[in-house]
Parts: C-alpha cells; structure tokens; sequence
C-alpha cells in the first residue's frame, strides 16, 4: 500500500539507527512492527494473572 506521509526527517533518520535498516520504507515497517510486537507484550502482561489466559512466546509471533 502507498501513502504520502508527513514524518519529520529526525524521526526517520532515529528509526533508521536504532533498526540498522538503510531505506526509509524498511525502517518504518520495522519500527511498526516492534510497536505492534511490545502493544501485545504489554496487552498479555496485564492478562497473565489471569488463571486460564495463555501468554504467547514472542519469538514465534510473526507479524
């Protein structure tokens, strides 16, 4: 999918550091994709004091 975003030049340049990835498009993909892996860590933190609730190992989510 292609969008026009308006993302200041120190963010992407950041996110490209802390990804190593050398395109812009990679680095935002992986930038979302870490976003989305620690949102569903923190979601089953809170869940897993629940009896019954089943906690995922984060190194088999694929997103």
């Amino acid at each position: 999918m292609r969008a026009t975003l308006n993302i200041p030049d120190e963010i992407i340049a950041e996110v490209q550091e802390i990804t190593g990835e050398k395109t812009k498009t990679r680095a935002i993909v992986a930038g979302l994709k870490e976003f989305i892996r620690l949102q569903i860590f923190t979601i089953d933190k809170h869940f897993e004091l629940i009896p019954g609730v089943r906690i995922y190992d984060y190194d088999e989510i694929e997103i």
